[in-house]
Protein backbone atom coordinates (compact mmCIF):
# COMPACT_ATOMS: atom_id res chain seq x y z
CA UNK A 1 0.00 0.00 0.00
CA UNK A 2 1.48 3.12 -0.91
CA UNK A 3 1.40 6.63 0.87
CA UNK A 4 -0.81 9.42 -0.45
CA UNK A 5 2.14 11.89 -1.14
CA UNK A 6 3.66 13.51 -3.99
CA UNK A 7 6.32 11.14 -5.85
CA UNK A 8 9.90 12.08 -4.51
CA UNK A 9 11.83 14.02 -7.01
CA UNK A 10 13.98 12.16 -9.08
CA UNK A 11 17.33 12.35 -7.65
CA UNK A 12 20.15 15.04 -8.39
CA UNK A 13 23.52 13.07 -10.67
CA UNK A 14 25.48 14.57 -7.75
CA UNK A 15 23.01 12.86 -5.16
CA UNK A 16 23.47 9.51 -6.84
CA UNK A 17 27.55 9.88 -7.20
CA UNK A 18 27.18 10.26 -3.18
CA UNK A 19 24.98 7.31 -2.12
CA UNK A 20 26.61 5.23 -4.42
CA UNK A 21 30.13 5.36 -2.50
CA UNK A 22 28.98 2.84 -0.08
CA UNK A 23 31.55 4.57 2.64
CA UNK A 24 29.39 5.27 5.51
CA UNK A 25 29.55 8.85 6.78
CA UNK A 26 28.17 7.64 9.99
CA UNK A 27 27.14 3.76 11.99
CA UNK A 28 25.88 2.29 14.44
CA UNK A 29 26.51 -0.88 15.89
CA UNK A 30 25.07 -3.07 18.87
CA UNK A 31 23.92 0.06 20.19
CA UNK A 32 22.29 -0.47 23.99
CA UNK A 33 20.73 2.01 26.32
CA UNK A 34 19.26 0.58 29.34
CA UNK A 35 17.25 4.17 32.12
CA UNK A 36 17.45 3.18 35.20
CA UNK A 37 14.10 2.39 37.04
CA UNK A 38 12.64 2.54 40.29
CA UNK A 39 14.26 3.64 43.79
CA UNK A 40 17.57 5.08 44.59
CA UNK A 41 18.83 1.61 45.55
CA UNK A 42 16.90 -0.21 42.75
CA UNK A 43 18.64 -2.11 40.08
CA UNK A 44 15.92 -2.50 37.90
CA UNK A 45 16.37 -0.75 34.40
CA UNK A 46 14.10 -0.53 31.34
CA UNK A 47 15.90 -0.91 27.74
CA UNK A 48 15.47 1.63 25.56
CA UNK A 49 17.44 0.45 22.73
CA UNK A 50 18.41 -3.22 22.14
CA UNK A 51 21.25 -3.58 19.84
CA UNK A 52 20.62 -1.40 17.13
CA UNK A 53 22.74 -1.25 13.77
CA UNK A 54 22.01 1.24 11.64
CA UNK A 55 24.38 2.90 8.73
CA UNK A 56 24.41 6.02 6.82
CA UNK A 57 26.06 6.90 3.73
CA UNK A 58 27.71 10.05 2.88
CA UNK A 59 24.73 12.20 1.01
CA UNK A 60 22.08 9.94 2.61
CA UNK A 61 18.89 10.79 3.92
CA UNK A 62 17.43 7.85 6.57
CA UNK A 63 14.34 8.30 7.99
CA UNK A 64 13.87 6.46 10.97
CA UNK A 65 10.31 6.06 11.60
CA UNK A 66 7.69 4.33 14.41
CA UNK A 67 5.44 4.91 16.67
CA UNK A 68 6.31 7.30 20.12
CA UNK A 69 8.69 5.93 23.05
CA UNK A 70 9.90 3.58 20.41
CA UNK A 71 13.05 4.50 21.11
CA UNK A 72 14.06 6.92 17.80
CA UNK A 73 14.86 10.07 19.89
CA UNK A 74 16.61 8.08 22.38
CA UNK A 75 18.97 6.88 19.64
CA UNK A 76 19.08 10.19 18.32
CA UNK A 77 20.51 11.64 22.00
CA UNK A 78 22.67 8.71 22.16
CA UNK A 79 24.61 9.19 18.78
CA UNK A 80 24.58 12.90 19.79
CA UNK A 81 26.16 12.29 22.76
CA UNK A 82 23.32 13.76 25.03
CA UNK A 83 23.29 10.69 26.49
CA UNK A 84 25.61 8.15 27.49
CA UNK A 85 24.83 4.51 25.40
CA UNK A 86 24.93 1.51 27.82
CA UNK A 87 27.12 -0.38 25.11
CA UNK A 88 27.64 -0.45 21.27
CA UNK A 89 29.68 1.35 18.96
CA UNK A 90 29.31 4.65 17.06
CA UNK A 91 31.85 4.74 14.02
CA UNK A 92 33.26 7.90 11.94
CA UNK A 93 35.10 7.12 9.27
CA UNK A 94 35.86 3.82 11.18
CA UNK A 95 37.16 4.96 14.57
CA UNK A 96 34.54 4.58 17.96
CA UNK A 97 34.46 7.77 19.13
CA UNK A 98 32.70 6.19 22.10
CA UNK A 99 35.58 4.93 22.91
CA UNK A 100 37.83 7.88 21.80
CA UNK A 101 35.93 10.46 23.62
CA UNK A 102 35.23 8.15 26.83
CA UNK A 103 33.38 11.21 28.83
CA UNK A 104 32.02 13.36 26.03
CA UNK A 105 31.93 14.31 22.93
CA UNK A 106 35.22 16.34 21.70
CA UNK A 107 34.20 19.88 20.03
CA UNK A 108 35.73 18.16 16.81
CA UNK A 109 33.61 15.72 17.02
CA UNK A 110 30.49 18.35 17.02
CA UNK A 111 31.53 19.98 13.88
CA UNK A 112 31.02 16.71 12.16
CA UNK A 113 27.62 16.10 13.78
CA UNK A 114 24.87 18.32 14.80
CA UNK A 115 21.42 18.11 15.64
CA UNK A 116 18.55 19.93 15.00
CA UNK A 117 15.81 19.43 17.96
CA UNK A 118 11.80 19.05 17.56
CA UNK A 119 11.07 22.41 19.11
CA UNK A 120 12.38 25.54 17.52
CA UNK A 121 11.56 27.81 19.98
CA UNK A 122 12.67 25.69 23.09
CA UNK A 123 15.91 25.29 21.38
CA UNK A 124 16.75 28.94 20.90
CA UNK A 125 16.99 31.15 23.80
CA UNK A 126 14.45 33.70 23.45
CA UNK A 127 16.66 36.55 25.56
CA UNK A 128 19.37 36.55 22.51
CA UNK A 129 19.07 37.79 18.80
CA UNK A 130 19.47 35.53 15.89
CA UNK A 131 23.05 36.69 15.20
CA UNK A 132 23.71 35.60 18.63
CA UNK A 133 23.17 31.84 18.24
CA UNK A 134 24.94 31.79 14.48
CA UNK A 135 28.04 34.02 15.91
CA UNK A 136 28.93 31.71 19.60
CA UNK A 137 28.71 28.54 16.90
CA UNK A 138 31.68 30.17 14.31
CA UNK A 139 32.86 31.34 17.52
CA UNK A 140 32.88 27.92 19.03
CA UNK A 141 34.71 25.97 16.25
CA UNK A 142 37.21 28.64 15.53
CA UNK A 143 35.28 29.46 11.82
CA UNK A 144 34.36 33.16 13.14
CA UNK A 145 37.46 34.58 11.11
CA UNK A 146 37.41 38.51 10.89
CA UNK A 147 34.89 40.46 11.69
CA UNK A 148 34.20 40.87 7.39
CA UNK A 149 34.43 37.44 7.27
CA UNK A 150 31.76 36.81 9.93
CA UNK A 151 29.28 39.14 9.06
CA UNK A 152 29.57 37.75 5.31
CA UNK A 153 28.83 34.54 6.75
CA UNK A 154 26.02 35.59 8.93
CA UNK A 155 24.51 36.30 5.79
CA UNK A 156 25.36 33.59 3.75
CA UNK A 157 23.77 30.81 6.36
CA UNK A 158 20.34 33.25 6.74
CA UNK A 159 20.43 33.43 2.62
CA UNK A 160 21.17 29.32 2.55
CA UNK A 161 18.22 28.34 4.51
CA UNK A 162 15.95 31.34 2.58
CA UNK A 163 15.93 33.87 5.25
CA UNK A 164 16.78 37.56 4.88
CA UNK A 165 20.36 39.16 6.89
CA UNK A 166 18.05 41.55 8.31
CA UNK A 167 16.42 38.66 10.37
CA UNK A 168 19.78 38.59 12.41
CA UNK A 169 18.89 41.24 14.31
CA UNK A 170 15.17 39.37 15.34
CA UNK A 171 14.28 37.53 18.58
CA UNK A 172 13.18 34.13 18.58
CA UNK A 173 9.37 35.36 19.58
CA UNK A 174 9.69 37.83 16.32
CA UNK A 175 10.05 34.99 13.94
CA UNK A 176 7.12 32.49 12.96
CA UNK A 177 7.79 28.37 13.38
CA UNK A 178 8.88 27.61 10.41
CA UNK A 179 11.29 30.70 10.47
CA UNK A 180 12.66 29.81 14.22
CA UNK A 181 13.21 26.15 12.58
CA UNK A 182 15.49 27.16 9.67
CA UNK A 183 17.47 29.36 12.35
CA UNK A 184 18.09 26.07 13.96
CA UNK A 185 19.09 24.81 10.81
CA UNK A 186 21.20 27.10 10.09
CA UNK A 187 22.69 27.35 13.84
CA UNK A 188 23.36 23.50 12.80
CA UNK A 189 24.89 24.80 9.51
CA UNK A 190 27.39 26.74 10.63
CA UNK A 191 30.03 24.40 12.00
CA UNK A 192 30.31 22.82 8.31
CA UNK A 193 28.73 19.56 9.77
CA UNK A 194 28.97 16.11 7.55
CA UNK A 195 26.08 14.69 9.24
CA UNK A 196 22.76 16.01 10.71
CA UNK A 197 20.38 14.49 12.95
CA UNK A 198 16.92 16.16 12.61
CA UNK A 199 14.56 14.99 15.13
CA UNK A 200 11.23 15.50 14.22
CA UNK A 201 11.89 18.80 12.88
CA UNK A 202 8.56 19.21 11.25
CA UNK A 203 6.01 17.78 13.36
CA UNK A 204 5.68 21.64 15.31
CA UNK A 205 5.39 23.44 12.34
CA UNK A 206 1.63 24.08 10.24
CA UNK A 207 1.19 21.82 7.21
CA UNK A 208 1.40 24.86 5.42
CA UNK A 209 4.89 25.54 6.11
CA UNK A 210 6.52 21.61 6.37
CA UNK A 211 7.30 21.48 2.61
CA UNK A 212 9.66 24.18 2.85
CA UNK A 213 11.83 22.56 5.77
CA UNK A 214 11.64 19.62 3.49
CA UNK A 215 12.89 20.77 0.21
CA UNK A 216 15.44 23.00 2.21
CA UNK A 217 16.84 19.46 3.70
CA UNK A 218 17.20 17.93 0.45
CA UNK A 219 18.60 20.65 -0.74
CA UNK A 220 21.26 20.86 1.28
CA UNK A 221 21.87 17.13 1.03
CA UNK A 222 21.84 17.81 -3.18
CA UNK A 223 24.59 21.00 -2.65
CA UNK A 224 26.40 20.19 0.31
CA UNK A 225 26.25 16.52 0.68
CA UNK A 226 25.18 16.34 3.88
CA UNK A 227 24.19 13.40 5.25
CA UNK A 228 21.36 12.62 7.36
CA UNK A 229 18.93 11.03 9.62
CA UNK A 230 15.60 12.13 9.74
CA UNK A 231 13.18 11.14 12.92
CA UNK A 232 9.76 11.21 11.90
CA UNK A 233 6.45 9.71 12.77
CA UNK A 234 4.96 10.84 9.54
CA UNK A 235 5.02 7.83 6.41
CA UNK A 236 4.19 10.82 3.55
CA UNK A 237 7.03 13.23 4.72
CA UNK A 238 9.70 10.26 5.00
CA UNK A 239 9.05 8.87 1.50
CA UNK A 240 9.32 12.45 0.21
CA UNK A 241 12.45 12.96 1.44
CA UNK A 242 13.89 9.56 2.55
CA UNK A 243 16.18 7.51 0.23
CA UNK A 244 15.92 4.77 2.93
CA UNK A 245 13.46 3.86 5.58
CA UNK A 246 14.71 2.25 8.38
CA UNK A 247 11.29 0.93 10.87
CA UNK A 248 11.90 0.64 14.82
CA UNK A 249 9.85 -1.39 16.73
CA UNK A 250 10.28 -1.25 21.52
CA UNK A 251 14.01 0.18 20.54
CA UNK A 252 14.82 -2.28 17.94
CA UNK A 253 15.06 -2.05 14.12
CA UNK A 254 12.02 -4.67 12.29
CA UNK A 255 12.25 -3.39 8.84
CA UNK A 256 14.31 -1.53 6.52
CA UNK A 257 14.65 -0.93 2.77
CA UNK A 258 14.57 1.57 0.07
CA UNK A 259 11.71 4.36 0.88
CA UNK A 260 9.89 3.68 -2.17
CA UNK A 261 9.31 -0.30 -1.68
CA UNK A 262 9.42 -0.49 1.66
CA UNK A 263 6.15 1.51 2.04
CA UNK A 264 4.94 -0.27 -1.12
CA UNK A 265 5.65 -3.79 0.26
CA UNK A 266 6.10 -3.65 4.18
CA UNK A 267 6.50 -7.40 5.04
CA UNK A 268 6.56 -6.54 8.95
CA UNK A 269 3.03 -6.52 10.63
CA UNK A 270 4.29 -3.42 12.30
CA UNK A 271 4.98 -1.61 9.25
CA UNK A 272 2.14 -3.25 7.79
CA UNK A 273 0.48 -1.38 11.05
CA UNK A 274 1.82 2.00 10.36
CA UNK A 275 1.22 2.18 6.98
CA UNK A 276 -2.41 1.27 6.96
CA UNK A 277 -3.01 3.80 10.12
CA UNK A 278 -1.93 6.60 7.11
CA UNK A 279 -5.24 8.28 4.43
CA UNK A 280 -5.42 6.69 1.30
CA UNK A 281 -7.89 8.07 -0.81
CA UNK A 282 -7.74 4.56 -2.36
CA UNK A 283 -9.09 2.62 0.05
CA UNK A 284 -13.11 2.30 0.46
CA UNK A 285 -13.89 2.72 3.96
CA UNK A 286 -12.27 2.82 6.97
CA UNK A 287 -9.29 0.09 7.13
CA UNK A 288 -10.43 -3.20 8.63
CA UNK A 289 -10.41 -3.31 12.38
CA UNK A 290 -10.09 -7.28 12.47
CA UNK A 291 -7.26 -7.24 9.63
CA UNK A 292 -5.15 -4.19 12.54
CA UNK A 293 -5.98 -6.47 15.58
CA UNK A 294 -4.58 -9.47 13.28
CA UNK A 295 -1.82 -7.48 12.76
CA UNK A 296 -1.17 -6.51 16.28
CA UNK A 297 -1.50 -10.26 17.26
CA UNK A 298 1.15 -10.95 14.83
CA UNK A 299 3.88 -8.02 16.35
CA UNK A 300 2.99 -9.20 19.69
CA UNK A 301 2.66 -12.96 20.10
CA UNK A 302 3.45 -14.10 16.35
CA UNK A 303 3.41 -17.76 15.72
CA UNK A 304 4.72 -17.59 12.76
CA UNK A 305 7.32 -16.34 10.04
CA UNK A 306 6.31 -15.46 6.20
CA UNK A 307 9.62 -16.17 5.38
CA UNK A 308 9.83 -19.46 7.22
CA UNK A 309 11.72 -22.52 5.02
CA UNK A 310 15.04 -19.99 3.87
CA UNK A 311 17.47 -22.40 3.10
CA UNK A 312 19.76 -19.40 3.98
CA UNK A 313 18.48 -18.17 6.83
CA UNK A 314 16.31 -19.88 9.36
CA UNK A 315 13.86 -18.08 11.55
CA UNK A 316 14.20 -17.79 14.88
CA UNK A 317 12.83 -16.70 18.17
CA UNK A 318 15.48 -16.08 20.32
CA UNK A 319 17.64 -14.15 17.50
CA UNK A 320 16.75 -11.13 15.18
CA UNK A 321 17.26 -12.99 12.10
CA UNK A 322 17.28 -10.71 8.94
CA UNK A 323 15.38 -11.57 5.74
CA UNK A 324 15.69 -10.57 2.12
CA UNK A 325 12.82 -9.30 0.34
CA UNK A 326 12.40 -8.80 -2.74
CA UNK A 327 15.32 -7.14 -5.11
CA UNK A 328 18.60 -6.85 -3.19
CA UNK A 329 18.97 -3.25 -5.25
CA UNK A 330 16.47 -1.90 -2.53
CA UNK A 331 18.50 -3.13 0.21
CA UNK A 332 15.01 -4.30 1.74
CA UNK A 333 14.75 -6.62 4.63
CA UNK A 334 12.79 -7.42 7.81
CA UNK A 335 13.71 -9.05 10.77
CA UNK A 336 12.15 -12.33 11.58
CA UNK A 337 8.65 -11.88 12.70
CA UNK A 338 9.04 -14.82 15.13
CA UNK A 339 11.48 -12.62 17.31
CA UNK A 340 10.12 -10.45 19.38
CA UNK A 341 11.76 -7.29 22.29
CA UNK A 342 12.82 -8.87 25.41
CA UNK A 343 10.36 -8.38 28.37
CA UNK A 344 12.67 -5.60 29.76
CA UNK A 345 12.26 -3.25 26.59
CA UNK A 346 10.64 -0.17 26.80
CA UNK A 347 6.69 -0.20 26.61
CA UNK A 348 4.47 0.67 23.41
CA UNK A 349 1.26 1.73 22.02
CA UNK A 350 0.33 -2.04 21.03
CA UNK A 351 0.57 -3.30 24.26
CA UNK A 352 -2.25 -0.86 25.19
CA UNK A 353 -4.68 -1.86 22.46
CA UNK A 354 -6.92 -4.89 22.65
CA UNK A 355 -6.25 -7.84 20.75
CA UNK A 356 -9.19 -8.14 19.12
CA UNK A 357 -9.99 -11.54 17.30
CA UNK A 358 -10.35 -11.90 13.57
CA UNK A 359 -13.76 -13.24 13.59
CA UNK A 360 -14.74 -11.51 16.53
CA UNK A 361 -19.03 -11.02 15.94
CA UNK A 362 -20.12 -7.43 15.37
CA UNK A 363 -21.64 -7.97 18.75
CA UNK A 364 -18.19 -8.38 19.56
CA UNK A 365 -17.07 -5.12 18.28
CA UNK A 366 -20.36 -3.14 19.91
CA UNK A 367 -19.75 -4.12 23.36
CA UNK A 368 -15.83 -3.28 22.91
CA UNK A 369 -17.24 0.33 21.81
CA UNK A 370 -19.84 0.48 24.71
CA UNK A 371 -16.77 -0.35 27.26
CA UNK A 372 -14.48 2.40 25.89
CA UNK A 373 -17.37 5.11 25.97
CA UNK A 374 -17.88 3.97 29.17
Amino acid sequence: MSTPVSARPAPAAKEQDLTQTGAPALEVKGLVKDFHSGGLFSRASVRALGGVDLAIRKGEIVALVGESGSGKSTLARCIARLEKPTAGQILIDGTDVLKRDRFQASREYRSRLQMVFQDPFGSLNPVHRIEHFLTRSLTLHGKAGTPDQLRRRLDELMTTVGLTPDMLNSYPHELSGGQRQRVAIARALAVEPEVILADEPTSMLDVSVRIGILNLMRQLRDKQGISMLYITHDLASARYLADRIAVMFAGELVEEGESLDLLANPAHPYTRLLVSAVPDPARTGSYDPHERAALRAAVMESASCAFDGDAEQRCSATEPVRHRVGDPANEHWVRCHLYRPPATAASHALSAEPLESPDASPTDDSRTENKASA
